[in-house]
């Protein structure tokens, strides 16, 4: 067994040290109206001397239900400095700083703005019309990378006339899928690239195009970022990731990786060519000579391994650095001295920061319990955030030395925690199925005595995990907050434990993950003596979502209510309304359901509903497009037809999360209200 040992450096004494907050006598739980309200850091980034690290800083505007952004800045050379904001416009949201030299730039009011990182007056530099996604400057600080969605092929970032017909209706057509993506109906328009030259007076005009006669998203949608666009050394050459789109779009996990030339001359080159899956994130060596990214290896799947890359620029061999090693990396950060990189990778519960020689493939893990969440690299060391699962993300220094805490430079949420007893976190350990050994953690409110009702909770993904991190969505430490003890496994399938764990869930969807929670249950009751084994519910969303549904008909006597969100109800169905269906078919065997029907119904819940009766909670939302809203309704009349105690929560404004500060709390009184409901009113007794 092993304890969590990242909250004792997030604990209330070490807030009081750092910041001078008294930690006072009368202690209580965290809800999550203090969850909706805490203070969120962005990714930082630091100057290249390592002075100034910078960063944009979300807080909630509850009245209007929603984030906004300012930038703060910490001057690392003054030991205990505290943070000041540097661009604080109540109108604006500053966000997605960059360093360049002494100019911070950031993008706020659908323009990009700069300002000295000592300070002063942000002026905006762009005048561009029709809106952004994001913007990369150039490490030489004469040109910016700006991605926007445009028609295919626009000659700049000028928006396009469009003509209005008086006479037209509001129907859409289409000819080809994508028709819908996560949440987005398609509009024609793409995300693409241009570069604008950058001068003294700013970054004036519309820019010219570098993507060429690509027909893709660049960065990828829904969830691609900078990580995916990167600048050559000189500034001269841009490098991105891409799916080139097309009637096989929807299965096709073939991201490439392009290069093309800054001032639009010559098309962009494929340098992936060969490798039929995904390559992504790349990223220049800082003396120009290496570019490194993350390749899988097997087409269609989007949890396969990501094995850290190298290209050598001036020859083009390919090094696999990370082949022999068993993660699968999640981020990329190269060293100033371009002989060794700084990645993420998932392992058994933790997400670490690890050092990796850029000749050999030695990794070296730099930190131990935790979520590193961003990491900045400079000359004096790097900066991470790390949050856990008893504390939201805060700012490090890690020396590079394996074993060394790291250095805490923030305490962003200290006031605002000042005064909450966060939970404790147990890991245990079992043998589940196929003999192997599987992992997962109890989480106890703080305090607690006697015996506790059980909320268990199992992942999304299904590739994923229940590790030491923080979450605005589903958070452990509410649950406890709310009188519950949480268990959750890392059932087969889960992420972090090598890649043949992680495909062990393909066409086993309903076998061996449910036999690991199964056993996981058992083996946490039996270790932890505060554990009501009698008075449990159970939850999860997305896959877990799907396990919900499935343990209603395969394992309907073990729970006192359910918890069902954004779950699959109807594989059939599922698969053809889905819209990324590479994901759905990989995970049933790799063939269309009209091809392989056998393999979707062999772990469809609908085949069980004769046997549901577990009291569920089903929530689900409209706009969500992965697992549409018709999966939630249909098991909700599953549940009424048979009369089985059952309520639907159904958020018009969101997609397959809950985002909105509002809509979380209410999330949470529903959540929440339906387990006490059978675990401690009057239907419990």
């Amino acid at each position: 067994m092993k304890r969590i040992t990242l909250a004792s450096l997030l604990a209330l004494s070490a807030v009081a040290a750092t910041t001078g907050i008294a930690a006072p006598a009368a202690a209580r739980p965290l809800t999550i109206a203090d969850v909706t309200m805490l203070s969120r850091v962005g990714t930082p980034t630091l100057s290249k001397d390592g002075r100034w690290l910078v960063w944009a800083q979300r807080e909630t505007d509850l009245d209007a239900d929603r984030g906004r952004y300012d930038l703060w800045r910490l001057d690392l050379s003054v030991p205990g400095a505290p943070p000041v904001k540097l661009a604080a416009d109540p109108a604006l949201d500053e966000n997605d700083p960059q360093i360049v030299g002494t100019t911070v730039y950031f993008s706020a009011d659908d323009a990009i703005w700069s300002v000295p990182v000592t300070g002063g007056a942000p002026r905006r530099i762009t005048d561009f019309k029709g809106g952004f996604n994001g913007f990369k400057v150039a490490p030489t600080g004469d040109r910016i990378a700006v991605w926007a969605d445009r028609r295919p092929g626009a000659p700049s970032l000028e928006p396009a006339m469009v003509k209005k017909d008086a006479n037209a209706g509001s129907g859409r057509t289409y000819d080809q899928l994508f028709v819908r993506h996560w949440d987005t109906w398609a509009d024609g328009t793409r995300s693409q690239l241009f570069v604008l030259p950058l001068t003294a007076a700013g970054a004036r005009g519309n820019g010219v195009p570098v993507t060429g006669g690509l027909v893709g998203d660049t960065p990828s949608k829904p969830f691609g970022g900078g990580e995916e666009v990167s600048w050559g050394a000189d500034g001269r050459t841009l490098y991105f990731a891409l799916r080139e789109a097309g009637r096989i779009e929807p299965l096709s996990t073939n991201l490439d990786i392009f290069s093309t030339p800054a001032d639009g001359s010559a098309p962009p080159t494929n340098l992936t060519t060969v490798n039929k899956a995904t390559d992504t994130q790349p990223a220049v060596s800082p003396d120009g000579t290496k570019l490194a990214y993350l390749a899988m290896r097997r087409p269609g799947y989007e949890a396969d391994r990501y094995v850290l890359t190298i290209r050598d620029l001036r020859t083009g061999k390919l090094t696999s650095l990370t082949e022999r090693w068993d993660r699968s990396v999640g981020s990329i950060q190269w060293a100033p001295d371009s002989r060794s990189l700084y990645v993420t990778a998932e392992d058994v519960q933790d997400v670490p920061l690890f050092r990796v020689d850029a000749q050999t493939g030695q990794a070296t893990r730099l930190t131990q319990g935790g979520h590193v969440g961003a990491v900045a690299v400079g000359p004096k060391g790097v900066v991470v955030s790390i949050d856990s699962l008893t504390a939201p993300g805060d700012f490090y220094r890690v020396t590079g030395t394996p074993g060394a805490a790291p250095l805490r430079l923030t305490s962003v949420n200290a006031t605002k925690l000042a005064g909450v007893d966060m939970p404790t976190v147990e890991r245990f350990s079992f043998k589940g199925a196929n003999d192997d050994t599987v992992w997962g953690y109890a989480v106890r409110p703080f305090g607690a005595t006697g015996k506790l009702p059980i909320a268990f909770m199992v992942h999304g993904g299904p590739q994923g995990s229940s590790n030491d991190s923080w979450s605005y969505r589903w958070n452990p430490a509410v649950f406890a907050g709310a009188g519950y003890a949480l268990v959750a496994v890392d059932f087969h399938g889960s992420t972090g434990y090598g890649q043949a764990f992680t495909d062990a869930i393909r066409s086993n969807w309903g076998g061996w993950p449910l036999e690991d929670l199964q056993k996981g249950l058992a083996a946490a009751t039996a270790k932890f003596d505060w554990l009501d084994a009698n008075n449990a519910c159970a939850l999860g969303a997305s896959y877990g979502g799907y396990m919900m549904n499935w343990i209603e008909g395969r394992w309907p006597d073990r729970f006192r209510c359910i918890v069902q969100h954004d779950g699959v109800f109807d594989a059939r169905a599922m698969a053809y309304e889905t819209e990324e269906l590479w994901f759905d078919e990989w995970e049933h065997g790799g063939k269309a359901y009209f091809e392989d029907p056998a393999a979707f119904e062999k772990w469809n819940p609908v085949n069980y509903v004769d046997r549901w009766k577990t009291p569920q909670l089903v929530i689900t939302g409209e706009k969500d497009f992965r697992i549409p809203y018709t999966q939630g309704i249909a098991a909700f009349t599953a549940l009424q037809r048979r009369d089985i105690p059952s309520r639907l929560l159904v958020f018009p404004n969101e997609n397959h999360w809950v985002l909105k500060p509002k809509n979380s709390r209410q999330w949470y009184r529903e959540v929440i209200g339906w387990m006490d409901r059978w675990t401690k009113g009057a239907a419990a007794r």
